[in-house]
């Protein structure tokens, strides 16, 4: 079993399936459990698997990432990345370019939080540089 695996598998949010409507988006296996998806308000647990990232997108609106369990990394453009531990929250600012996802060693499992989602888009871009992911410690 991978670092982490069955604590982000039993988080009390639920793991999810698979994210099949987001994979081209995603390096790697990622699940999607919807908790909230009504009143302008989107809230979902998402859980990678070791070394599954998201690429370089940006929201028109704030997202607020919570780790709930494992180990991951979120990254702005221009900033450095920042690794996320359970309980760790991370605002992005809206039209920020950013990416987040599991550590390479380890599942993650993070809530993310956007409001206002009916004005809400996302603009997706290239993949985090393999080599910068690699090497990130």
């Amino acid at each position: 079993m991978a670092k982490n695996e069955e604590e982000v598998k039993n988080t009390p949010f639920g793991f999810g399936t698979s994210n099949d409507a987001y994979a081209k988006y995603f390096t790697g296996k990622s699940y999607l459990n919807p908790l909230a998806t009504k009143a302008n308000c989107n809230i979902a647990n998402v859980n990678f698997e070791p070394g599954c990232i998201n690429k370089w997108h940006e929201h028109t609106v704030p997202q607020i990432l919570v780790c709930v369990a494992g180990e991951g990394w979120v990254q702005e453009e221009g900033k450095p990345a920042h690794k996320m531990t359970p309980g760790d929250v991370y605002i992005v600012s809206p039209n920020t370019r950013h990416w987040h996802g599991a550590a390479k060693d380890s599942w993650f499992s993070h809530l993310s939080i956007m409001a206002d989602t009916y004005k809400a888009k996302t603009t997706w871009y290239e993949d985090v540089a393999p080599d910068y992911y690699n090497n990130l410690k």
